[in-house]
């Protein structure tokens, strides 16, 4: 495996008009690795992948793509790349076959070898039937089977996916899943933008969490777990006038923030989440704790951590730190 990283960027910096979608974006992607990219909607991961993919030029720093400059050397770089958008990019009047031949075309293939490789996409993703068909008829998982197979007709050795999966069904959200797998296991290496948490903790080696253009956090999912406490204890209190009298009984053995668990809004704020360090007995811990104040719990349950807990924690961290700047820039302006 080579020592050079498939993706590195330096400081990345993008603007459009005042609004930065990149603000010193520093990334490295190992070789045959899936890396993913988290944030919420506007956190600059599309920003960041058009920056890769050479279709916007960056304000500031500088990126390479398997050692090659994204600005200096764009041309080269296209040739190694394959990218899959949030939106099929496909012709629905032409049939799938065509498609790809047609893409192939443009990538400078012969006629011939360009129906070759379109026959071998068709195949490998459960397309050859429908071959002759037009797009239009084609199911959403179809077409983004489709438009993912396009992306691949120049044997890319990095692939950019920019939430490939949206707007699937279960069932192809899973073989989408497979065909990520079997590309890693070829030899490709997959950048990955999704809103999916559990999509990004089933295929990502890596992730980054990025936020105002900037990664805020990065690991392994294990390691991105572990940052924000390895447990949670999910309590249903008897009571919801007992929230405030329950976190105040709950610190001694909270690692962060006690707050109301709303992915189960008829409990209300009965329903609180603790974040813990998992022991022999800390439930039987927390419930005599509980009792001893006086707070009657309906029931409780311990889980690992997830990233959905990581993307939370992270985020609204890095929201309260936003607000406290723009308060002490405020208050140094009324000075």
């Amino acid at each position: 495996m080579s020592e050079t990283p498939a993706i590195e960027a330096e400081g990345l910096v993008k603007h459009y008009g005042t609004t930065k979608a990149l603000d010193g974006l520093d990334l490295t992607v190992g070789q045959q690795t899936v890396y993913g990219l988290l944030g919420p909607n506007g956190a600059g991961k599309t920003t960041a992948v058009r920056v890769l993919a050479t279709l916007l030029r960056p304000d500031g720093g500088r990126a390479r793509v398997d050692g090659h400059d994204v600005v200096a050397e764009a041309a080269v770089v296209r040739q190694t790349i394959g990218l899959t958008g949030q939106y099929a990019a496909l012709d629905e009047y032409l049939t799938g076959r065509s498609n790809l031949v047609m893409i192939g075309r443009l990538s400078r293939l012969t006629t011939r070898a360009a129906t070759r490789r379109a026959d071998e996409l068709l195949e490998r993703f459960g397309l050859a039937e429908a071959a002759t068909r037009a797009v239009k008829t084609y199911s959403g998982g179809m077409r983004r089977r489709l438009d993912l197979a396009a992306s691949l007709i120049g044997n890319p050795s990095v692939l950019f996916l920019d939430e490939p999966t949206t707007g699937l069904d279960p069932t192809a959200r899973a073989l989408m899943w497979d065909i990520v797998r079997e590309l890693v296991a070829d030899g490709t290496t997959l950048l990955l933008t999704t809103q999916y948490l559990d999509e990004a903790d089933q295929l990502a080696d890596r992730i980054a969490v990025i936020d105002g253009g900037r990664v805020i956090a990065e690991g392994t999912p294990a390691e991105l777990k572990a940052s924000v406490g390895g447990q949670r204890v999910l309590l249903t209190l008897a009571e919801a006038g007992d929230a405030a009298v329950a976190v105040k009984a709950l610190q001694a053995f909270a690692t962060g923030s006690i707050v109301p668990n709303g992915r189960v809004s008829d409990h209300g704020d009965r329903l609180l989440e603790v974040p813990v360090i998992a022991t022999d007995g800390l439930a039987t811990e927390v419930l005599r704790a509980l009792d001893a104040a006086g707070v009657g719990v309906s029931d409780i349950a311990v889980r690992s951590a997830s990233l959905d807990d990581v993307f939370r924690t992270l985020t609204a961290a890095e929201a309260a730190d936003e607000d406290e700047d723009k308060a002490e820039l405020a208050e140094e302006a009324a000075v």
